[in-house]
Formats: structure tokens, sequence, C-alpha cells
């Protein structure tokens, strides 16, 4: 087998997709995949400084396969893994930002990147901005860039999570570069199979991998994927000096999980689709978002840069005490914080402290049969 390039993966499927990137040359006789690499330190060569590893910190042939998967499917020049997405976000954070630097963070974004921006960064002396994702996409958003100090960093999520609005990447990467301001948009909801934000502007694609790439809820892992060579440097000299690093089995079960992310994320999304739709006229449940679903705030903007619209429906339900019996009379249904994983589960996620009502609820479709799924949701809020 050739070697893959980013190039090569243009006019393919998802799942065509996802099986070439973590594809690898191999003469006969050798394993068709790697297995995990369990090394700390490398053996050194008496030429210094011509190994191509010395010690797993720094470099390792496990990443490289990963790294090479993940920015192809990214559409990247460089990819970086991590040991969380939350290690993703704040490692390119750190490594972008100065005192007196401006960062604008997404105020229904992930909560943890708020968190960490306010007790963390605001302290170093850094403006942290929060500004809704819809607000992003508006027209006076140039004036609040514009009127920031120092260096403005913006970081968008779209979809976002939990409510799942869309911010249109392209008018937004505009604005943000007209402005001078460096554009990070966290993939996670979306990721790459669903959008590819830098090929509609973005300068950075930060990504929880734990969810629907890996798919299987059984490791955490995040990513950093660039064009821009300079960026991707920065960010990896912070891995290297924080020690923000993903650990050998992790590197590898993401690696071996990748090659199926086409056929998971496509029933996902499937599966989500048809459950807004029926959600949307079942009499208990309040409202309903899925950026595929057609009426939804955001299907316009969504149609337009998103291949697939992703695994998660948000729905409103009556109360938290709504929330629990539903979820006690399913089948199928797990309470579970994250998502992308193979079972379906469901998050309140006032629990956690996302300004929403006490009864939103954010379901994470798994790779379920579509009308055993339906039929078990549909049966438990009927009870």
């Amino acid at each position: 087998m050739s070697e893959i390039g980013v190039s090569d993966f243009e006019g393919y499927g998802d799942s065509t997709r996802s099986v070439s990137a973590v594809a690898r040359e191999h003469a006969a006789g050798q394993p068709m995949q790697l297995g995990p690499i369990f090394a700390a330190p490398y053996q050194l060569s008496v030429d210094e400084g011509s190994e191509s590893d010395t010690y797993a910190r720094a470099s390792n042939p496990g990443w490289r396969g990963l790294e090479s998967a993940l920015a192809a499917l990214e559409g990247a020049d460089h990819a970086l893994v991590m040991g969380s997405g939350m290690s993703a976000i704040t490692a390119t954070l750190r490594s972008v930002l100065v005192a007196g630097d401006t960062v604008v963070v997404p105020s229904d974004g992930y909560y943890q990147v708020r968190l960490y921006a306010n007790e963390r960064l605001a302290p170093l002396g850094i403006t942290v901005r929060e500004v809704s994702t819809l607000q992003m996409g508006d027209a006076s958003f140039a004036d609040l860039l514009d009127a920031s100090p120092g260096r403005v960093v913006v970081v968008a999520e779209t979809p976002s999570n939990p409510v799942l609005d869309v911010v249109d990447l392209r008018v937004l990467a505009d604005v943000c570069h007209r402005s001078g301001a460096l554009l990070i948009v966290d993939n996670t909801t979306a990721t790459p199979l669903g959008q590819r934000p830098l090929e509609l502007g973005a300068d950075v694609v930060v990504a929880s991998g734990t969810k629907a790439l890996s798919g299987h809820s059984d490791l955490l892992m995040g990513y950093v994927a660039t064009c821009d060579a300079a960026v991707s440097q920065r960010i990896e000299r912070e891995r290297l000096l924080s020690g923000t690093v993903l650990g050998p089995f992790e590197t590898w079960l993401a690696h071996r999980s990748l090659g199926t992310a086409g056929l998971r994320f496509g029933r996902q999304c499937d599966n989500a689709l048809a459950l807004a739709e029926m959600l949307a006229g079942h009499k208990a449940v309040r409202s309903v978002r899925y950026p595929g679903l057609r009426g939804d705030p955001s299907y316009t903007t969504a149609s337009g840069q998103m291949k697939r619209f992703g695994g998660l429906v948000s729905v409103e339900l009556g109360s938290a005490q709504a929330f629990h019996s539903f979820v006690e009379a399913s089948n199928l249904v797990t309470a579970a914080t994250s998502f992308g994983g193979i079972h379906t589960t469901a998050d309140r996620r006032a629990r956690w402290g996302d300004p929403v009502s006490a009864g939103f609820v954010r379901i994470a479709c798994g790779i379920e049969d579509t009308a055993d799924l339906l039929a078990d949701i549909e049966r438990a809020l009927d009870a």
C-alpha cells in the first residue's frame, strides 16, 4: 500500500476516509496494524541528535501514526495529540496568549473552557470576554474585536454544547482575520466527518477525541490541528514542557478505533435526526434542538457548512424529575455525561452549571438500531 496523504482523501466517503487514515505501509509477513508501543526512553545514537525518538514525552511512533490520521481527516498540515480535550484547548491557549491579550470564549459552549479562562488566564493579565455563539455571528462582533486589548484569540464551538447553536464559520473567520484575531474552533460535536473548520477559514482546530472519533467511552484523548507551522511548533513545545501527553495504550486504542469512526458516526447521525423528528411531535417534550432538523434555528447555517449534523439532540422536558423518570423507564438510554460512544446516553446539563432549564437534556445517540432506539425512547416518554 502506498503512503496516504491529505490530498488522497478528496472525494472519499466517511468510512473510506476513516479506514484510509489509519492504513499503513506493510511488507509481506508483517502485521496489518501496529500494536501499542510501550517505551519511555529510546536507544540513543552515537551520532547525537540524529534520532527521531529519544524520550516518549517528546515524540514517539504511536503519536505520529495517530497524528497523521487526524491531520488527514481534518485537512491539516499538522496535528498534535494530547492527554484530553481540555489539555488540547488549554495548551493551545497558553501557547498563543500573553499578558495584555484578549481571549473570547463562548458563553454557551463547554463550561470548563469558561472556567479555565476566568480562573487561570484572567489572573495572568489576559482579558476574558464571554460571547454567545449567535453573538459571534452578529455584525457587532467586529466592533468587540477591534475594541479589545492586545492580540485577540477567538474560541468558537459550533455546534455549541449543549444548546447546538451554529455560527457561520466562513463569516466568522473573515471577521476575525480582518481584525487580526486568531480563530480557534472546537470541532468536538461535529468531528471532521461532520465539518472541516480549517477549510472554512479557521486557524486552529481543537477537539476531544474522547468522543465520537475514538467512540467506545474507554479513553481520554484530545488533539490540535492546524496548517500554521509556527503555531503548531509553539503548541508542541507547550506539550513537551507541560507534559500534557497521551499514553501509549490510549494512543493505540484511539488509532485502532479511528478506522470505524465513519460507520459509527454515520449511525449516530442517522439516529439523531430520526430521534429529533420523533421528539418534535411528542407531548412530553417542550422543545427540540438539532441542527439537521428542518425548522431548527441553526438549520440553514448548518446546511451550508456541515456534511453531517452530529449525534447530539437537545430536548427540554418539564423538570429534573421528568428526566429521571424518563431514564428509569428506558431500557436503552443510560444517564451519563460525555457523548460519542456506542451506547445512547442522556445528560441533564443544569446539573453541571450550564445556563439551561432544570429539564434541559442532551441526548447522545449511540449506534443502536434506529427503530429500536426510537421505540424505546417513545415508550419511556409515554410512561
